[in-house]
């Protein structure tokens, strides 16, 4: 029987390496159409880099949420750090903000630094209120274990 397998059983080294690596060329191919679809000039606010990196934060804050990662012990390393770590990308932010400024664009060097880390934690911000509707944040807890004296979530203050 299939489903008791990963129930007791932790996932061998190997099998992490391979669920990181199998999701990190996923996450930065997937990266890679993207900013590929809308490359930033040199001289430009790199808008493409900025939306991977605050989609790929949003949902690595939501993943905890999720009650399958919560139980399989290689989706945590598949689709965290494999396919969004992947996907996010610290090395071009940084080198497209090392340009900027070497360029003499040093406002909007600065604008792409503020603008990333205020949507980036806006993002985690948001995914706080939503991991709510699928239960406690935590890694142990059941999915929909909030009983009616629980949190209601974002779409909360609605009589049940």
């Amino acid at each position: 029987m299939t489903s008791g397998r990963s129930v007791g059983r932790a996932p061998t080294v190997s099998s992490q390496v391979v669920a990181v690596a199998l999701g990190g060329a996923a996450g930065a191919c997937l990266r890679a159409l993207i900013v590929g679809a809308a490359p930033a000039a040199d001289d430009r606010f790199p808008w493409s880099t900025l939306a991977v990196n605050v989609l790929g934060t949003l949902l690595l804050a939501l993943l905890p949420g999720l009650a399958a990662v919560r139980r399989r012990p290689l989706l945590p390393l598949l689709l965290g750090t494999g396919v969004l770590g992947g996907f996010t990308t610290l090395s071009a932010y940084s080198e497209q903000t090392r340009a900027l400024a070497a360029a003499g664009h040093l406002g909007t060097a600065a604008a792409y630094v503020v603008t990333t880390l205020v949507a980036c934690f806006a993002a985690v911000h948001l995914a706080r209120h939503w991991v709510p509707l699928a239960g406690p944040a935590g890694p142990a807890s059941p999915v929909g274990s909030a009983g009616p004296g629980g949190r209601a979530g974002p779409a909360g203050g609605r009589a049940r």
